[in-house]
């Protein structure tokens, strides 16, 4: 599935949280969200895709989930936060290369033919929050057990998963059908990942070693040497030469999304543009991840994840033809299902540390909603969710005001602005009252509550904005004549 990720370490962010983000852009998924409960979890999981059967373990936790309302191809899972304040984001498809799916193959569901038996497939982006985000207590036991079901069963796709909880930040990447690689993002970076193989430095003596900031398969080592994958000079060890891929496709389709984050994050730091530019958008050599030239907050992860190029040629609603319009992949496209924003705050009592942000549909055209997640259950407005188009839930209205607005960009996008700045602000007044206030009392409860307001006010504001998106569309319609218009 095709998607963007952005990490942010403790260090990196205004008010020392971490985040881990992502687009989640499937074909025009349907998405809710929901709290999955201890009653609700199974003891064995079985893949919709691959037929895998996985035995899961004892005392699992309650979580939040975004899956896509129609089950038909499974759970989806996508993103959520546990009880015990562990973030998850799966995953974002990565790119690889022949030499390395050759020497380690995906694990492809085989189905029966005639006396020959099915042979179950491997794990992948359907399953894997499923089996992992229940059953761990921090960013590291999230890598450790996702390594364990790699090695054991195998994935029959190129992932990169993201982990946070208060402290530390890690990033996952697998590596064929069996292998993997992990990094602890360091605190003062923000990392950027568009669908490419993402880690461009690796301490593998570490990660066969302590295992301090880096971890990974037992014998990756052997693997690369025993497979001729080493494509690297002088010693250096570059992980994005070895494992990932360096096609015309990248760049058109990932690299200038990294470049625009980057861009954006270090616009002092590094030369973008012009004679003498470190680095365009089909750059190879982008890097992973930047210390950003000034700290990064919640408002800054949502304007990366709605990029559309604004502010260079390559915008697609330029009002202007440069030549050069529409011609990189955006990062806010039109086909995402739900972005989060998995937030582990410090300063703020165990049981409301985490905060999970949410946006259905576009990011370039809707709001980011704050949510409590550690709650029995979540409003109606984000879980009745059908496949019947309504403008009774947020995911819905969010992609009724996300395609009207697309058609008149320049008549609309004050008002999508207005409503974006309208949800953050509002949510954010509410989330500091309810934290105060659950600080003061104790009374944890008050997070459903504040929930219910949450959403409430989310309702109020989206049928606000759809009312007057689409009277703007409506004024511009092609078919529209008045009889002074002979």
């Amino acid at each position: 599935m095709s998607c963007t990720t952005v990490l942010v370490g403790k260090a990196a962010s205004n008010d020392r949280s971490t985040m881990i983000a992502r687009t989640d852009d499937g074909h025009f998924d349907v998405k809710k969200m929901i709290v999955v409960e201890l009653k609700d979890q199974k003891k064995t999981y079985k893949s919709v895709l691959s037929h895998v059967s996985i035995p899961l373990p004892e005392n699992p936790m309650r979580y939040t989930a975004c899956p896509s309302v129609d089950p038909k191809n499974g759970i989806w899972a996508a993103t959520g936060i546990n009880a015990a304040n562990v973030g998850m984001t799966a995953t974002e498809t990565i790119t690889s290369n022949p030499r390395v799916l050759a020497a380690d193959p995906l694990v492809e569901l085989q189905k029966a033919a005639g006396r020959k038996k099915e042979v179950p497939g491997g794990i992948g982006e359907e399953d894997i929050v499923v089996l992992v985000l229940p059953y761990i207590r921090s960013a590291r036991e999230g890598v450790e057990r996702l390594a364990e079901l790699l090695e054991t069963y195998g994935t029959y796709e190129s992932n990169g998963i993201a982990f946070n909880d208060e402290n530390e930040v890690w990033w996952m990447e697998t590596i064929g059908g069996h292998h993997w690689m992990a990094r602890r993002v360091p605190d003062d970076v923000v990392v950027v990942n568009p669908n490419q193989f993402g880690m461009d430095a690796f301490d593998l003596d570490d990660a066969l070693g302590e295992g301090r900031a880096h971890l990974c398969s037992k014998d990756l080592r052997e693997f690369i040497a025993d497979n001729d994958l080493d494509l690297n000079q002088n010693g250096r060890f570059n992980p994005r030469d070895i494992f990932g891929s360096h096609t015309d496709m990248d760049h058109i389709y990932n690299t200038p999304r990294a470049w625009f984050m980057g861009r954006y994050l270090t616009p002092y730091s590094h030369r973008w543009e012009g004679d003498g530019a470190e680095f365009t958008p089909e750059s190879d050599n982008i890097p992973w991840s930047f210390v950003p030239d000034r700290k990064v907050a919640v408002e800054d992860v949502k304007y990366l994840l709605s990029g559309h190029y604004q502010g260079t040629d390559y915008n697609p609603y330029s009002s202007h033809d440069t030549g050069k319009r529409g011609r990189y992949r955006s990062i806010g496209i039109n086909r995402t299902g739900v972005t989060s924003i998995c937030q582990i705050r410090p300063g703020v009592p165990e049981a409301i540390r985490g905060l999970e942000w949410i946006c259905f549909g576009s990011t370039a055209f809707d709001a980011l909603l704050p949510v409590y997640p550690n709650v029995p259950k979540l409003p109606k407005y984000l879980t009745d969710v059908t496949m019947d188009v309504s403008t009774e839930n947020f995911y819905w209205a969010s992609r009724l005001i996300g395609a009207l607005a697309d058609h008149d960009y320049a008549g609309c996008i004050q008002q999508i602005e207005r409503y974006e700045n309208a949800v953050m602000t509002r949510g954010r007044k509410l989330v500091r009252e309810y934290d105060r206030r659950m600080a003061e009392t104790g009374d944890f409860s008050l997070a459903a509550e504040a929930n219910e307001k949450l959403c409430k006010m989310a309702r109020e504001q989206s049928t606000d904005t759809l009312g007057k998106v689409l009277l703007v569309s409506s004024e511009h319609m092609k078919n529209g004549y008045n009889r002074a218009d002979n």
